[in-house]
């Protein structure tokens, strides 16, 4: 054995090495930098890797409605709505969006994760996008890397906060418009009724936030639906939809589709369409000028001579890997040729390959999944995707899963012979499904998410269930090992789940946000 002892500069190559050795090894893990649950998807590209480890779900711990004017009354789906994911500060601060009123109305809570008490509260004069008879689209915030917090306001403006962790008396806000605020202010009822951020907002990691806006009507500045963009220090910039598509009968961007960016943050993607139910493209800018780099018209997965089907009714936005692959969900076209689960395309980060779609990309953001955190796993891919994999009873059998897939191998489709990402593991929802199981035996209450939160401290993955219980799905050994009773179970709003620094979960069910932990 060599005893020989090492220098200080040698200790420190050691050290460097054994860094790099681990950064090497695990770039999925490093791809989500260790910051607080920023925004939809946790960070800006919406990998929902959590940066903390999640308590046991032993207990309920609080809870606090997101919802004051729930959505019921003759909408047999029960509740219609998409709420807006909640934020968590490095300082264990929660900073949640809440609807109050029954079709409009809106505020933002900060409220301390400890106990769920409340910091101070602030409403906003946003309004939603129009969206007809269509879910109510999500109102949702983001903080910056240096702790801003910017939230919707009316007429495509935006809310910071500067002081998001402090008590109501101490806390200072300002207001700020991607067409300067001095045009605001001239013309505000113009803009104010006209003028809508209709996506959630992202934040790259200079501070710079990015949305999508709808233009109803006219308007002083002729401003056209479109993506925005405020730099950190209050300039504002835009380009329309129909511009960055090249396509003039695009209309907007795609209702609620939070914008994602490269893991170099220098580029942009979100979708755009032409209407509800209508077609469109994913798009990428150049996210310093929006200048368009590239797009592709999203063509359904088994009939490449249609169309997928651009719904206004979901909540799903891009993913982006840790190699760049693009990932981005709509719906199949003709409608329930996939028993209605849509597609979760796949293209790389120039958007000129089409790679191995997914099987359901339905009204859900699919998370990163480090390819370490399944030991059964033996591929050579280093990251996978955890997707919602329902199976609707009607068009399908009412089996309900969740899936975690191998985005470079496949398989053949079983319900459209269609070659789609290989599974590695599903786990179907435990809860048998009462108000179908006549008809379909094996139905069960499907799985509650449009984005989930993935611990690769534990190995698990933190999913809601329309059963009213919050599960984790322990990837070690495919089983839900943990579980605790939210509500008595209800036709559920597809929602996002949150891991805090603290290691405290947070799920919202029937309206209700719950903080979950030991």
């Amino acid at each position: 054995m060599n005893t020989k002892k090492l220098n200080l500069r040698q200790i420190v190559q050691v050290i460097i090495a054994v860094v790099s050795s681990y950064i090497a090894v695990d770039k999925t893990a490093a791809q989500s930098i260790s910051q607080p649950w920023s925004g939809h998807g946790h960070d800006a590209q919406h990998t929902a890797i959590s940066s903390a480890a999640a308590q046991p779900l032993n207990r309920i711990l609080w809870q606090t409605p997101v919802d004051l004017n729930p959505q019921l009354t003759g909408n047999p789906l029960g509740l219609r709505g998409h709420y807006g994911s909640p934020l968590v500060t490095r300082s264990n601060t929660v900073i949640l969006p809440v609807k109050t009123g029954a079709t409009n109305g809106f505020q933002i809570k900060a409220l301390n994760a400890t106990n769920g008490a409340t910091k101070w509260v602030r409403p906003t004069d946003y309004l939603a996008a129009p969206y007809g008879n269509l879910w109510t689209p999500s109102f949702s915030a983001v903080l910056t890397p240096k702790n801003r917090l910017y939230f919707p306001g009316g007429g495509g403006t935006v809310y910071f906060c500067d002081t998001p962790d402090t008590t109501n008396a101490t806390s200072v806000f300002g207001q700020i418009a991607f067409y300067g605020l001095a045009n605001f202010s001239a013309n505000t009822n113009a803009y104010l009724t006209n003028i809508f951020i209709n996506t959630p907002i992202t934040t790259d990691r200079y501070g710079n936030i990015f949305f999508g806006f709808q233009a109803t009507g006219t308007n002083p500045l002729n401003l056209q639906s479109g993506i925005a963009r405020i730099d950190f220090d209050g300039t504002g910039s835009w380009n329309s939809a129909s511009n960055v598509a090249g396509d003039t009968a695009i209309t907007k961007v795609a209702l609620n589709c939070a914008p994602a960016l490269g893991n170099d943050h220098r580029t942009l993607y979100f979708a755009v369409n032409n209407t509800h139910n209508g077609f469109g493209y994913l798009v990428a800018l150049d996210s310093r000028t929006l200048t368009p780099l590239a797009k592709v018209r999203l063509k359904d997965a088994a009939n490449t001579n249609n169309d997928a089907t651009m719904s206004d009714n979901g909540s799903s936005s891009p993913t982006i890997g840790p190699d760049g692959d693009v990932y981005y969900g709509q719906r199949e076209n003709p409608p329930g040729a996939n028993h209605f689960r849509g597609w979760l395309f796949h293209f790389n980060s120039a958007l000129t390959q089409t790679k191995i779609p997914g099987a359901f990309g339905w009204d859900d953001t699919a998370s990163i999944v480090p390819a370490a955190m399944v030991p059964a796993y033996n591929g050579t891919s280093s990251y996978l995707i955890m997707s919602k994999y329902n199976n609707y009873a009607g068009a399908g059998d009412g089996v309900n899963k969740i899936a975690i897939l191998d985005p470079q191998s496949s398989m053949i489709d079983p319900i459209t012979g269609t070659t789609v990402m290989q599974e590695v593991l599903t786990k179907t929802g435990p809860t048998p499904d009462a108000a179908v199981t006549n008809n379909f035996p094996n139905a069960v209450r499907e799985w509650c998410v449009n984005t989930v939160a993935i611990d690769p401290f534990t190995k698990s993955v933190l999913v809601n269930n329309e059963d009213g219980i919050m599960y984790r799905w322990n990837l070690s050994s495919n089983t839900l090992t943990e579980s605790v009773n939210l509500t008595a179970g209800i036709f559920e709003a597809y929602t996002p789940t949150v891991i805090g620094p603290d290691g405290i979960v947070y799920a919202i069910n029937n309206a209700i946000l719950f903080a979950l932990g030991r």
